[in-house]
């Protein structure tokens, strides 16, 4: 990606992996003592990883730098263990191995923006529970009153600006909405990066990162970290400090819609009679009822 050249001196994705990986790493993690001294890189030297992965110095520091795209599964996990990656993490790590022995010329097209009249009847029938349907990269597609009601403020930008990523990172309401911020940017980071691992070059993802990396010091930091858990947080419920409703703790459910590949369905659930409903059928009434405004450029801002 263009727009990472602040963070990624060259070779390829793999070999960013393996370096995000290694510097932070602590030798007393991987059972090495303490050298005397000032280490001056940080985490692990490429001669610790190389001898707990078994494999010579020469041979990871290519795989670093890109000059090396084909390790053995053997030696793929052998790596993993040496950097203590955990599923995820591992999963990422083959993924990357198959791509960069593919060399693929041209990224593939970003999957359709288009929502089928199938999903949008379904988001109608979830109410009042908050439910939309976002892209790869987050982009709201389409949702219902509750789900606009519930990221209070999202409904101030016009259709196309709004997604799940560049709220959290940039929209003054965010940090206020979310009881745990913090973790809700590193989900939302770690996701993107387990894309970027193998379609790196997809405009619509390029576009976006390429944003909040110059916009967001927050999201530059945790996209340099390379944490690539797909898992991380989502299935846990999220409590929001609403400014209508109050403090509201909602059981969430992620699924990928059949037959739309990219598009996610999300909804929060709750259970008739507690608190939590009456909160989402107060947002599900009392949503935005105007026409989204037409899409607008700003300064700065890629084109959708």
């Amino acid at each position: 990606m263009a727009d990472q050249r602040h963070s990624d001196s060259g070779g390829t994705e793999l070999g960013r992996f393996l370096r995000a990986r290694r510097t932070q790493l602590t030798p007393a993690e991987v059972g090495f003592a303490p050298s005397p001294g000032v280490r001056r890189t940080p985490g692990l030297r490429r001669e610790e990883v190389a001898a707990l992965a078994g494999v010579s110095i020469d041979y990871y520091t290519r795989l670093e730098r890109g000059k090396e795209t084909r390790p053995s599964l053997s030696v793929v996990d052998a790596l993993g263990r040496a950097l203590k990656l955990d599923t995820d993490e591992l999963d990422h790590l083959q993924d990357l191995v198959i791509r960069a022995a593919r060399h693929t010329p041209e990224p593939p097209p970003a999957p359709s923006r288009t929502v089928s009249p199938q999903a949008k009847l379904l988001l109608e029938s979830l109410r009042p529970h908050p439910a939309y349907v976002t892209s790869r990269t987050l982009d709201i597609l389409a949702c219902n009153p509750g789900a606009l009601a519930l990221y209070a403020g999202i409904e101030d930008w016009p259709a196309k600006q709004r997604n799940l990523a560049r709220f959290l990172f940039l929209h003054p309401a965010a940090r206020d909405l979310y009881s745990d911020w913090d973790t809700q940017l590193a989900g939302c980071v770690a996701r993107l990066r387990a894309l970027a691992g193998t379609d790196p070059d997809a405009p619509d993802l390029t576009g976006l990162v390429g944003e909040l990396l110059v916009k967001s010091p927050d999201f530059a930091k945790l996209w340099d970290r390379y944490q690539v858990n797909r898992s991380l947080h989502t299935r846990k419920p999220k409590t929001f400090h609403h400014p209508q409703v109050g403090d509201i703790t909602l059981p969430f459910q992620g699924m990928q819609l059949e037959g739309s590949p990219g598009q996610r369905l999300g909804v929060y659930v709750t259970t008739p009679g507690t608190p939590e409903h009456d909160a989402v059928v107060i947002l599900d009434m009392t949503a935005p009822r105007r026409a989204p405004r037409p899409a607008q450029t700003t300064p700065g801002e890629p084109k959708k």
